[in-house]
């Protein structure tokens, strides 16, 4: 998220307000200041900026009889500011492993993918009995591989919350990804817990959310 045209706080600011709405979801300047520690006059500056450069834009939320509230969202041009995880070689991958072996090879391909992933987490869930430790340790490795994940909890169950994609051109290309990927946490959570998908980006969602209950 370098940005070498601006002093080094000015940039960090700018970063800073670009993660907290990668994370936190569309918010207002005074939440943003609130977040940040400075006034809602020096966040704004930052605001009207990142909106000249296309990277985010606001919305008039109503509030009764007084004036809407502007609130401020990434747009898709943002986007490139996060990681990709090396987009335009995987989708070129994809694309050769079709053409050469068809639907079928591809899926075995995926799915060689998925079993070397699920050992992986396996290895560092090993050990921890406790559903929350289970849930935090994978939000970890996934934060490690760039989905900028959270964990939090709802009640008895836990949500694990992963607001970047950095698949999400392959996973177009190959929703199987997506498919396994639900699969691989089941699996490696372990069969005393069920999860569902409640929020998807390749559905249109800002953010992959999953809930993961404790099966009764």
């Amino acid at each position: 998220m370098a940005d070498t045209s601006s002093p080094p706080a000015m940039t960090a600011t700018r970063n800073t307000v670009l993660d907290l709405l990668k994370r936190g979801g569309p918010q207002s300047a005074s939440a943003l200041a609130e977040s940040l520690g400075v006034t809602a006059m020096a966040v704004r500056l930052h605001l009207y900026e990142l909106a000249e450069e296309g990277l985010i834009e606001q919305t008039a939320k109503p509030q009764g009889r007084g004036r809407p509230t502007k609130i401020w969202s990434l747009t898709e041009a943002a986007a490139r500011i996060f990681p990709d995880a090396h987009q335009g070689l995987a989708l070129e991958m994809i694309t050769s492993i079709r053409e050469m072996f068809g639907e079928e090879g591809l899926a075995r391909v995926i799915d060689k993918h998925s079993e070397s992933q699920l050992a992986a987490y396996r290895e560092h869930l090993s050990g921890l009995s406790d559903l929350g430790a289970r849930v935090k340790r994978l939000t970890e490795l996934r934060s490690a591989e760039g989905y900028m994940a959270a964990a939090a909890q709802d009640g008895d169950d836990w949500l694990l919350i992963e607001n970047h994609c950095p698949i999400c051109s392959a996973a177009k290309a190959c929703q199987r990804l997506c498919a396994n990927e639900l699969q691989v946490f089941q699996d490696a959570l372990g069969a005393d817990v069920n999860i569902i998908r409640e929020d998807h980006i390749l559905a249109g969602a800002r953010r992959c959310a999953y809930r993961i209950s404790p099966s009764v």
